[in-house]
């Protein structure tokens, strides 16, 4: 089980949101590199980063924040918000991005993902961001007509990475993983899911190990390392053992 601690940019900063809402932003760090530093000396192997003004927007609006971000850390980032066309992945793969999160572009442009998927292998992923099942879009402004499955299935064989399933309804709020609905996207797919929005503790981590959906990659932890409520030792600890 992989561990994806979450750096949200709002305007430079590191922030989290509630249910998505940009005006129900908690500002937790002013120095986006300096988290990141945190976040690898801890041991975490990877990086989450989403650009939250892009999201909302479209194009990328926490630019200076996220090359300050990649060149304080070596570990992987995976990157998403306001990536909407094919200029913008290939300027954040050619800047030392790992892999670069499509999101609204897969409901709008399926082809383009799956163009991107196929010349990047391994470096292009899938956010998926579901309220009551249903695929959000445009920073989760918007609810679509397609489920969670339905939009991910049109991705099989086509070579990308990952699936980034996040309950809207559970993000930020630390009310719990829905452990049912990741479970139930990852034996719906081949491609590989994380689980994103709601985790609140080191249970949570568990209760996704202990569904034992070989499918599940690994999940992304947000406001509850920022507040002290998950221990990183201890949290990858049990991501080892799991």
């Amino acid at each position: 089980m992989k561990l994806y601690p979450a750096i949200d940019l709002k305007d430079g900063h590191c922030v989290r949101l509630k249910q998505g809402a940009m005006d129900q932003a908690t500002v937790f760090n002013t120095d986006p590199a300096a988290q990141a530093r945190s976040f690898a000396e801890a041991g975490f192997e990877w990086l989450h980063c989403v650009d939250l003004n892009g999201a909302f927007a479209g194009g990328s609006h926490n630019g200076d924040a996220i090359a300050a971000i990649r060149a304080a850390i070596a570990l992987p980032i995976q990157l998403g918000g306001g990536i909407r066309d094919r200029a913008g992945i290939e300027h954040w793969l050619e800047a030392g991005i790992t892999r670069v999160i499509l999101g609204t572009v897969a409901v709008r442009d399926p082809a383009l993902v799956k163009d991107a998927a196929r010349a990047h292998e391994g470096r292009i992923a899938v956010g998926i961001d579901a309220r009551d099942g249903m695929v959000a879009v445009e920073g989760w402004a918007e609810t679509s007509t397609l489920s969670a499955a339905e939009l991910a299935r049109r991705f099989e064989d086509a070579g990308v990475a990952a699936i980034i399933y996040t309950d809207i309804a559970r993000d930020g709020m630390l009310q719990g993983v829905n452990v049912e609905a990741t479970a139930a996207l990852a034996r719906a797919v081949s491609i590989p899911v994380i689980a994103s929005g709601g985790v609140a503790g080191i249970e949570d981590i568990a209760a996704l190990i202990a569904a034992r959906e070989p499918n599940i990659d690994g999940v992304v932890i947000g406001r509850a390392l920022y507040d002290g409520r998950i221990d990183p030792a201890a949290a990858l600890k049990l991501a080892k053992c799991g």
